[in-house]
């Protein structure tokens, strides 16, 4: 996938010197919900990750130190009223800030290109470099950022880099092109109107490595570490003998326990139901809005589960004029915790239950596999040459997830 930068760090850069003498360099990423780390990617990394991990693989004795300070939500006015505890204080050789998703919506474009440039007087008196990214371009549907608007604030953004000499890494520019050239792609880069899912991050992180590095980038994505592996909180319940609360969709609610207390004996674990017999795609996007993090968010007495397990039925077929792809992960974001410090969740696909498939059955399984990997939750199915039963399959895939800590996507 290719990446479109304007400008980019001066080749004596002490980022870049640092990078290319093995030194070590602490890069703060500035932001939003699109810089921090919440369910459209998972709840454990975002694009400054994949950025970290991306500058490590091409400067492997450099000690790169990634601080992640994207808050939901934020403006480029409440930037700055944080800059100074959440990203100066690191002192930071390089920040790396995305804001105007929420100025688009919030403030006028002569309060955000001032604060921009208030955000770039300080970074520098502070003595920390600056690359600024533009937002990611959008679907049409949210009133309060039409793309047209969006649009005008990514322009903002060149003109403040041009007028006070900070590299522009065009973010928007990147989305657009795969927007205007390859429609299907471009679906696979959203988590929802505005937000990107884990592919769309890497676009960001590629970009954003080239508006550092003077050339073009492919994102690393590397296996989850143990800090951020899968399953890591239910892993830790289990062992410790604490109850177990798993919210499952059937027939998957009779399967979890038991396939749970195979590898953790003493486990006490506690299964509820969601009801989805006969429900379409539609309808079990609702009934995941009602019984996921919203809920629990709206209403903070309630106790929320441990785990939340996706089995949407072979048979849910998804509504003609929305993409399959598009309401099967809007199920998988009302499934996920808001910002990864809740429930973990895991996507169980049809063939893991029902071996033989038909071809439409087969078709949104692939399309489903493809939903989970890009918000990059773990995700269970019946490979080619797997016969056991389903109990077996799922005992061996949570194994494979409690005792590494990693997941391969």
């Amino acid at each position: 996938m290719s990446t479109l930068a304007c400008g980019t760090l001066a080749s004596g850069s002490p980022t870049l010197q640092r990078l290319e003498s093995g030194q070590s360099v602490r890069i703060v990423c500035f932001g939003d919900s699109i810089t921090g780390i919440y369910y459209h990617t998972g709840g454990r990394r975002a694009w400054g990750e994949l950025l970290g991990a991306t500058l490590q693989q091409r400067y492997p004795k450099a000690r790169i130190e990634l601080i992640n300070a994207g808050i939901s939500g934020n403006t480029t006015a409440d930037a700055l009223k944080r800059l100074e505890a959440d990203v100066l204080r690191h002192q930071p050789q390089l920040v790396v800030a995305m804001f105007g998703m929420n100025d688009t919506a919030r403030l006028s474009p002569e309060e955000f290109r001032a604060n921009l440039g208030e955000i770039i007087r300080r970074t520098r008196s502070a003595g920390s470099e600056l690359i600024l990214l533009t937002p990611n371009s959008v679907n049409p549907g949210d009133s309060s950022r039409p793309p047209e608007k969006v649009a005008a604030y990514a322009a903002l953004v060149h003109t403040a880099g041009r007028e006070l000499q900070v590299p522009v890494a065009d973010v928007f520019a990147a989305f657009a092109s795969v927007q205007a050239q390859e429609p299907g792609e471009w679906v696979r880069l959203m988590s929802d109107t505005i937000h990107p899912n884990l592919r769309g991050h890497a676009l960001i992180a590629a970009t954003a490595a080239r508006a550092l590095i003077g050339e073009s980038a492919t994102a690393v994505i590397p296996p989850q570490s143990a800090g951020m592996a899968p399953l890591a909180q239910v892993h830790a319940k289990l062992q410790s003998g604490e109850p177990l609360r798993v919210l499952a969709m059937p027939p998957v609610d009779a399967l979890i326990g038991p396939a749970l207390r195979r590898l953790y004996p003493q486990a006490r674990v506690e299964v509820t139901a969601c009801d989805t017999a006969g429900k379409s795609l539609g309808e079990l996007e609702i009934a995941a809005k009602e019984y996921g993090w919203f809920r629990f968010r709206a209403q903070p007495g309630l106790t929320p589960p441990d785990l939340v397990v996706v089995a949407v039925p072979a048979a849910a077929a998804g509504v003609p004029e929305v993409p399959y792809y598009r309401t099967y992960g809007s199920i998988l974001n009302w499934s996920q915790w808001f910002d990864g410090s809740g429930w973990e969740c895991v996507v169980v696909l049809p063939s893991i239950i029902q071996p033989v498939l038909t071809m439409d059955e087969t078709e949104r399984e692939q399309i489903a596999l493809a939903a989970a990997r890009d918000k990059d939750l773990p995700v269970m199915w019946r490979e080619s040459g797997e016969n056991g039963s389903a109990e077996e399959l799922m005992v061996q895939k949570l194994r494979e997830w409690l005792d590494s800590g990693n997941l391969i996507l």
